[in-house]
């Protein structure tokens, strides 16, 4: 049974052996008994349960900040599904929050910020956050979920990019041309490129914290990576991403902690995204995985990556898109089952329950499964 013992007044939780490894070792690109499968947003809107404890929570950031309620949202979906890892449940705009940039959301809108930041002089005046003061309650849910996990399955911790974070930061929240904090980069890259290093820092520390607390695997979400030019991308995301991969924990209690980094949108750039000190890289649904395999050339795993609206088909059409995935992706190791973006609020739960079924069923027999070559 997993527990904590206290180090600096924190819980960090004492390890078990893992009872269900895969997604470590496809993560490594070792060879493993089934592809395993996990789902971004497994713990949302589409579960029936979920919608009851943000209901009692009162809000999402409510529910965000409550360490227990935040391992239970967790838990859900693994008491419905024959997951292979947990991902925590939070937000990625934690760290501006923790900034004092005033995150609230509006219905309709999603998130939005008080207090945007759009020049040098508002940039200079943020600093990285004491996770001890302002982000406890992340460290605290990742404890209280590996506490729970038992040693089942591995736990994600998850931090947004820097591009990603600054661009709701400079926006303001959303938006649907980024034209304002693109117009700052081309402006004045010095102040954006000070904003990004800030941002940079604060995840190190914060995916440090998580991996400290308990999280096993480490991912980056560059949700907006996909708005940058080929060199704007090189310069304002993933040269972050790398200085992040540089600064983190990778080992941990004798294994390997990974790192996964997941860019929407970029199509070839994958390559680029490979070299920047990653183990592994999720892949959208617009390209395909034998393209995204045959562009970062075997450098790293791959995640991903069903069309999330095939979930609104009948289960035998879910079926064969989950055999043309793994098809796909095609013989060796190195591949980590999963939709190319987050589920949608209104999937019917069990249309994802034929897809974990299906990646196990499909997969599991497999022979190149425990091939390394």
């Amino acid at each position: 049974m997993a527990g904590f013992v206290l180090v600096n007044g924190r819980p960090i939780i004492v390890t078990s052996p893992l009872k269900n490894d895969n997604l470590l070792r496809a993560l490594c690109r070792e060879p493993v008994d089934h592809t395993p499968v996990w789902i971004m947003r497994q713990a949302g809107r589409y579960l029936p349960e979920y919608r009851e404890v943000r209901a009692k929570a009162g809000d999402f950031m409510a529910l965000c900040t409550n360490p227990e309620l935040a391992c239970e949202v967790t838990m859900q979906p693994l008491r419905r599904f024959d997951l292979d890892a947990a991902i925590l449940f939070s937000d990625i705009l934690t760290i501006p929050d923790a900034m004092g940039l005033g995150l609230y959301f509006t219905p309709g809108e999603g998130p939005r910020f008080h207090h945007p930041v759009r020049d040098a002089a508002s940039i200079a005046k943020l600093s990285v956050p004491d996770i001890d003061s302002k982000l406890r309650y992340v460290t605290d849910a990742v404890s209280l979920i590996r506490r729970e996990l038992d040693g089942k399955i591995p736990l994600i911790g998850f931090s947004g990019s820097p591009w990603t974070l600054a661009t709701y930061m400079v926006e303001g929240g959303s938006s649907k041309n980024f034209s304002i904090v693109k117009g700052l980069a081309y402006s004045d890259p010095k102040a954006m490129h000070q904003l990004l290093d800030l941002l940079a820092q604060s995840v190190i520390v914060y995916l440090n914290a998580q991996i400290e607390a308990g999280a096993q695997v480490a991912m980056i979400f560059d949700t907006w990576g996909g708005t940058l030019s080929p060199q704007q991308y090189q310069d304002f995301s993933v040269n972050y991403m790398a200085k992040i991969a540089d600064g983190l924990i990778r080992n941990r209690d004798g294994r390997k902690v990974p790192v996964v980094m997941f860019s929407k949108g970029v199509g070839p750039k994958l390559a680029t995204l490979a070299n920047a000190g990653c183990d592994a890289v999720g892949v959208d649904w617009t390209v395909s995985l034998s393209d995204a395999r045959r562009w970062t050339k075997d450098k790293v795993a791959l995640q991903g990556n069903l069309d999330p609206c095939i979930l609104h088909a009948d289960e035998a059409v879910i079926r064969q898109a989950v055999r043309d995935t793994l098809a796909d992706f095609g013989d060796g190791p190195g591949h980590v089952f999963n939709l190319g973006h987050g589920i949608h609020p209104n999937v019917e739960p069990e249309r994802l329950g034929a897809v974990i079924d299906e990646v196990h069923r499909a997969s599991g027999g497999n022979a190149f499964m425990n091939n390394p070559g």
